[in-house]
């Protein structure tokens, strides 16, 4: 019998291979016959992304965001209704590494009960940006979310426009990213000058650091802050080209480069070679602008933050805030294995970066400010229950104007004008719109995240902390997130005056809460 079934099994198996050769051959047979099809596969190829996401894509399989996650931020931006019904589709009980938020039955915070109630409440970070180290310009921002690193040339001056805009109605930041400070950047948001590898808008005409421009420009317009970029999480450790057809009369001058010619990114900087120069160029900054000055990077070789951190204690020298992006991929164009697989993802990079500060008592001296899908309410708080004090939102500022995730950030034919140079595309962007609902989607994020941090007894999503957030490692348990990360009792936390400051600020402005009128035989 054993025989017989095997001389079956390799019957059905040679005549699947001849079934198998014959439909190869009539395949090639059509094409060759009707070569219109050929091209027709490769067209309906190039419309995957949005067949998949308007007929055959679920909830929550597309990637890097999913229909809802996406549905979400459009509604917030439009001031729709953002709710949904009849409970979650996330498979909870069988997804390991699922974040869990613990509310609070009794706390210090009370939400009050209407859904809109926080939306108008300030949320300003709980830090000082610069305070610890006495910069001249220290501030406290007035928004613990603002808008990330988007360079002009990446998106279009529509798309930064209402970004700025968008930023200024919200009352954020608005980092410009390292192409420079262009006319678009200048409709009412404070910003975040960063400072790339080529020095866009700070060098001189043979592309060296030039720091009187550099004074010039911050003197001229609002920047708060400076960001040195050390890599990102789209591209650690790469540079960058913008193609000549890209480089228009408005990106050279922002960036101080010519017109019409390609437009390079080293991967390295030239004004210092280790963490010991980097730290004298740091306060070179400061001191000639009196900014508050810090780094962004992804996450990979630890004896960068080991031996930054060492300089930092014993020095004297040391930066003002970091700000760590996950490997995840961001707006940013890259090859497939640096978007896949180069760099730590946020959480594990944050913490381990945050975890080498805390060792050396040097996490509450520095803003801690996180990227990489940080503009989902979720992901935030367990960001800031990790310790950050403030989060950086990109890709979901891009849906908030209008991105559809079509993908082709990189193709420069972005077919809703947020990431071209295609002025016919960019035309369909309306700033003025767009900034609104930017403004929109910021105030809704807010929103959550203070209900989420008073549903945990808390005043402020900085005040989260690792044991108000557990981690399902499978259907029947789950390990708090501080165990998850190896924290000690008291990290991701701001020290306690910076706890008491913000308390106090947070209780001047947030309405609380409360219950129904206690009956006479009330128990207390």
């Amino acid at each position: 019998m054993r025989g017989a079934a095997r001389a079956a099994v390799a019957g059905l198996g040679a005549v699947a291979a001849v079934a198998a050769r014959d439909l190869l051959q009539r395949e090639h047979t059509l094409l060759r016959n009707f070569p219109v099809l050929g091209h027709a596969r490769y067209w309906l190829e190039s419309l995957g992304p949005e067949l998949r996401q308007y007929l055959v894509a679920g909830d929550n399989e597309e990637r890097p965001f999913t229909r809802d996650q996406r549905r979400w931020v459009y509604a917030s931006a439009k001031s729709e209704n953002n709710y949904f019904g009849f409970g979650t589709d996330n498979d909870l009980e069988y997804t390991a590494g699922y974040a869990v938020i613990n509310h609070r039955t009794f706390g210090r915070a009370v939400p009050p009960s209407h859904p809109h109630s926080a939306a108008d409440v300030a949320l300003p970070s709980a830090k000082v940006l610069g305070g610890p180290r006495g910069r001249r310009h220290a501030f406290r921002p007035a928004s613990a979310v603002n808008v990330s690193a988007m360079s002009f040339g990446s998106l279009s001056g529509a798309a930064v426009e209402a970004l700025n805009h968008g930023a200024a109605l919200a009352g954020c930041l608005h980092n410009t990213g390292e192409g420079g400070l262009s006319v678009h950047h200048r409709h009412g948001g404070e910003l975040v000058f960063q400072i790339g590898t080529a020095y866009f808008g700070c060098r001189d005409e043979h592309g060296r650091f030039d720091l009187d421009r550099l004074r010039d420009l911050v003197a001229g317009a609002p920047v708060r802050a400076l960001e040195i970029k050390l890599s990102q999480g789209a591209k650690p450790g790469l540079g960058g080209v913008l193609p000549a057809a890209k480089v228009s009369a408005e990106i050279a001058a922002a960036r101080g480069v010519p017109e019409g010619v390609d437009c390079v990114s080293p991967s390295r900087h030239a004004e210092f070679s280790d963490v010991d120069s980097l730290l004298d160029w740091v306060e070179l900054l400061a001191t000639e602008t009196g900014l508050p000055v810090g780094i962004k990077s992804a996450v990979g070789d630890m004896r960068f933050w080991d031996e930054l951190t060492e300089l930092m204690a014993s020095t004297g020298r040391g930066v003002d805030f970091v700000t760590v992006d996950g490997g995840e991929g961001g707006t940013g164009a890259a090859p497939l294995i640096f978007t896949d697989s180069v760099s730590l993802p946020f959480q594990l990079g944050f913490a381990r970066v945050y975890s080498t500060f805390a060792r050396r008592g040097l996490a509450e001296q520095v803003t801690f400010i996180g990227g990489g899908k940080l503009g989902l309410p979720d992901n935030a708080v367990v960001a800031f229950a990790l310790g950050c004090d403030m989060v950086n939102v990109a890709r979901e500022a891009m849906l908030a104007i209008g991105c559809i995730q079509a993908q082709k950030c990189h193709t420069d034919t972005c077919p809703t004008g947020v990431a071209t140079q295609n002025a016919w595309l960019a035309h369909g962007l309306d700033p003025a719109l767009k900034s609104v609902r930017l403004a929109n989607y910021l105030a809704t994020l807010r929103r959550d995240l203070l209900k989420v941090a008073e549903a945990c007894g808390v005043e402020h999503p900085g005040l989260i902390d690792t044991g108000s957030v557990e981690v399902l490692t499978g259907r029947t348990a789950s390990t708090p997130l501080g165990e998850v990360y190896g924290y000690e009792p008291g990290w991701g936390m701001p020290s306690a005056a910076d706890r008491a400051a913000i308390v106090e600020l947070m209780t001047a402005g947030a309405p609380q809460g409360g219950s129904a009128p206690p009956s006479e035989d009330a128990a207390g």
